[in-house]
Formats: C-alpha cells, structure tokens, sequence
C-alpha cells in the first residue's frame, strides 16, 4: 500500500505531536515515585483514556479480530463486556485497599500480606511473563500489521517499533506515557470507528452482515469449544479478567497513580464504560474481514484487521489510521516496558541488591532494564508467526495462566481468610506452575485454556485451605495504610457502576 504525501505528513504529524507534548510533560521527573508513579497525580479522565489504551493495542485490533474471524465469533466480545463488570468490582472494592497501602507495586502488597517470599515469587514470575508473553507479543501483532500493509520484513517491523517504543519509554516514566495515552487513546478509537464503518459499508451494511453471519454472532458457545465454551464464561474467563484489570501491574500502576480514590474509582469506571463498545472495533471488524476476504482470513486470521485497512481504507485517512495503530504499538508496549522495569527495579534491585539505593540510581536502572526487555523481546516476537502458537490472542490470554491464577487465588483468599499463613500464599504462586503445566498435557490438552484456569484456581484454593487449618495465624497481618488517602466510595461511584453492569447484561441477553 502506498502512503500519500498527505498521509505521511498526517502519520509524522500525529506521532511527533504526542511524543513531544507528553515528553515536555514529565522533563522535571526525577525521583522513582515521579518516575514509576506520575508523582501520584493522576486525575480519573487520563487514568480512564490510559487504562483503555494501554490495554488496546494491536494484541486487540490483531488478535481479537482474528479470534473472531477465526473459531470464535462475536463470542470473543466477552473478554471486553466481562471486563466492564470486572472493572466495577476493581473500582469499588479492590482499588480502595490498594490505594490506601501506599505499595509501587503489586508484588509488594504481598509481602504486606504474607512474607517477602511470596513478593518475590511474584515479581520473577510477572517480570517474566511480562518479558516472554505480552510484550513479545505486541511487538509481533504490531510488526504484523506494518508488514502486511507496508511489505516490510517481519524482524525489522518489529525492531523499528521496538526501537522508537525504547526511547520514549525511557525518557518520561508513567507521566508521558499517560499523557501520550490520553491522545493515543482517542486515535485509535476514532481509527477503529473509521475501520469498522468502511468495512460495514463494503458489505452492504450491518444488516445484511448479520443476516449473512449471523451464525457469528451468538455470546455462548457450546461446552464442547476449544477456546472459549459457555463453561469458561460461567468460570474461567473471570480469572483472567480480575487478575489482569486488578492485580496486574501495568494496569494497575495507573490507578496506584491516582491523586485520590475517587479519581481512580472514576478512571476505571470509565475505562469500563468504553469497554461496553469496544468490540465494534475489536471484533465487529473481524467477522467483517471473513465475509470480504475469507480465503486469505482462513488462511491467517491475524491478518483480518491489517487486510481491512489495505484494501477499504481511502487515500487521506490512511497516514491516521495508521498513526492510531503505532500509536496504540506505542502506548501498550510502553506501558508493559514501564511495568516490568518497576517490578525489577522496586521488587528485585531495591528489595534484594542494593537496599540503599539512590532515587537517581533507581530511575537510571529503570532505563537500563526497558532497553534490556524491548531487545529480548524483538528477539522472541517473529516466533510467534509459528502456526504453532493459534494466535496472538490466545498465546497471550493462554501462557499468562501460568501466574494469574495463583495470583488471584493469594489476594482473594488472603483478603478473605485473614489467618492465612505466609505459607499458604507461597503455596499459591508455586503450585499454579505445574498444575497448569500437567494440564496441558495428554487427554488434558483438549480441555479449554479457560477451563484449565478455573481447575488450576480450584486446585490452589484448596492447597491454601489446607495449609491454612493446619498452621493458621495466630495473630492476623496488619496491612499498612496511608491515613490521608479515604477509603470512603462516594455514591456516584456507586451509580455508575450499577449502570454499566445493567447494561452489560441488556447486551449479553440480546446477543446470547
């Protein structure tokens, strides 16, 4: 595909405008709270635009569409509507205790709640799930998209978004990133809009689409699914939803940045609000690319969204489009770059080797480490083209099983149960690894990932249980908190959120 020069001048234009505004933005970062956490001065609307952007990336746009063009449908949607309820839950009932801590980190409130064992179990096994998974990932669906549209090796898509991503990620901390996510996050919901209705129109509208696909579009599928079965709705895929929109890091550190509770209650409720219309653009586009061109979409269903902007897009809003796809690269990968260098630098480098470090000193390693994660990861990302893999979005939802369970298990039951061992909370984060693993092999194997989380989550609560009535606390953990930060949620909160799960429901009842 050829770029106008008015494309170009728009793609340069819009990239060049954001990296500027947000890197002026946090030129006076200098300490690791500025650094890893905004200043802690985030107000709810960033918040809200950050969390969306930093979650929708090219993972989405590529991954989920191909879910949707592949074997799954409109089903895929669940991962967005579940999350808006999820969301409700995080701001009213997570995010309180969360704030009041004080933590940098999630990691660390483990250690609040059981031992230093269990933080650092969890800080090596995030860092690295971070490092292999999901940032390799982006990398791939983003090299993905620039080759498919521009014909670009795959390896050198990869290295060139690697690359830019490095330099700005390390130049400003969470503050540019949130503040480039506040404009990043609009372009790409404008871009994925401007994407769906080109292709609504080529196909004759969305009634027909439906009229002709509408086997694509029911919520629950059948028991018997490979990737997401109505069993995996009723249980396993809230695993994912509240480890990843609660107790996931560079998620999280958004909000553990809010200015106040309510400015974070307010930001995650409205992230969860726009996440009741994502899937126009994160899976709509999908069933859309398999109605126009479903040879070469059978073929690659990764290749469904790239395919749409190739072919449907007109000359002008091309260099936009494709802004609000790097730009989406670029905040996602930021984010997951940012995240995993706090994890190092706080849970490992500061906790473990140099106690008495500097705040110059932990900002500078912060750096290093986001350079050392992007080139491992541009190393690992042209793997997953491995047919191998089925699929950006299933290698990510389907490795990161390996930690989240264990994980949810050790916050929820360790909220629950407040004479839980320290024991028990190890126990959480060791026994999720092979269980998980055992369940990936043999007559296993055939059982859907979903599924094999909700067992392995079973699995742990009941290791926890045991361990608990054998050698309970005897007096319980007390949890550090911050006295000027209220753990009062106000009533709009409330509202909101009682809304936004009504009206998710109203959807999952039409579409079922």
């Amino acid at each position: 595909m050829n770029l106008s020069i008015f494309d170009i001048a728009v793609f340069l234009g819009c990239i060049i405008f954001v990296i500027a505004f947000s890197m002026a933005k946090s030129s006076r970062e200098k300490t690791s709270e500025d650094f890893f956490l905004a200043s802690r001065g985030l107000p709810w609307w960033i918040i809200g635009f950050s969390l969306i952007a930093a979650n929708t990336s090219t993972e989405q746009f590529v991954g989920m569409n191909g879910s949707a063009a592949g074997n799954v449908g409109f089903a895929i949607a669940s991962y967005n509507w579940m999350a808006a309820i999820t969301l409700v839950v995080v701001a009213v009932f997570i995010l309180p205790r969360l704030l009041r801590s004080g933590i940098f980190t999630i990691p660390e409130f483990l250690e609040y709640r059981y031992n230093s064992a269990a933080r650092s179990i969890m800080a090596f096994c995030t860092m690295f799930i971070y490092v292999s998974v999901t940032i390799t990932a982006v990398l791939y669906s983003g090299g993905l998209t620039i080759h498919t549209i521009f014909g670009f090796d795959l390896a050198l898509s990869v290295w060139i978004i690697g690359v830019i991503t490095a330099l700005y990620t390390t130049w400003g901390g969470l503050k540019a990133i949130a503040w480039a996510d506040l404009f990043l996050c609009s372009g790409l919901l404008i871009g994925g809009f401007c994407v769906t209705f080109f292709g609504l129109k080529a196909v004759g509208g969305p009634a027909l689409l439906y009229a002709e696909t509408h086997g694509e579009f029911h919520m629950f599928l059948g028991a018997d699914h490979p990737e997401l079965p109505w069993t995996a709705l009723a249980l396993g895929l809230w695993i994912p939803n509240f480890y990843y929109w609660g107790l996931n890091q560079y998620i999280a550190q958004r909000t553990l940045a809010a200015r106040s509770l309510r400015d974070g209650q307010l930001g995650v409720l409205l992230a969860a609000s726009m996440h009741v219309i994502m899937p126009l653009i994160v899976v709509l586009p999908g069933i859309i690319a398999l109605k126009l061109y479903h040879g070469e979409v059978s073929a690659n269903p990764d290749a469904a969204f790239p395919l749409l902007i190739r072919n449907l897009i007109p000359s002008g809003l091309r260099g936009f489009i494709f802004a609000a796809i790097a730009g989406a690269v670029i905040s996602s990968l930021a984010s997951m770059l940012n995240a995993a260098a706090t994890i190092f630098t706080m849970d490992i480098v500061k906790r473990h080797i140099h106690r008495d470090a500097s705040q110059a000193f932990l900002v500078k390693m912060g750096r290093i480490m986001t350079v050392v994660f992007v080139v491992i990861g541009c190393l690992i990302a042209p793997m997953l083209g491995d047919p191998r893999f089925k699929g950006v979005f299933h290698y990510i939802q389907d490795f990161q099983g390996y930690i989240s369970p264990g994980i949810l298990a050790a916050f929820v039951f360790g909220m629950m149960f407040k004479r839980a061992p320290g024991a028990a909370g190890v126990a959480a984060l060791l026994v999720n690894i092979p269980v998980y693993g055992i369940l990936h092999l043999g007559a296993f194997a055939e059982i859907a990932f979903l599924n094999k989380m909700a067992i392995t989550f079973a699995v742990i609560i009941a290791v926890m249980a045991v361990i608990t009535a054998i050698r309970p606390l005897k007096v319980p953990k007390i949890i550090p908190y911050k006295q000027d930060i209220s753990a009062i949620t106000e009533p709009i909160v409330k509202r909101i959120g009682i809304s936004i799960v009504v009206i998710t429901v109203v959807l999952y009842i039409i579409f079922r």
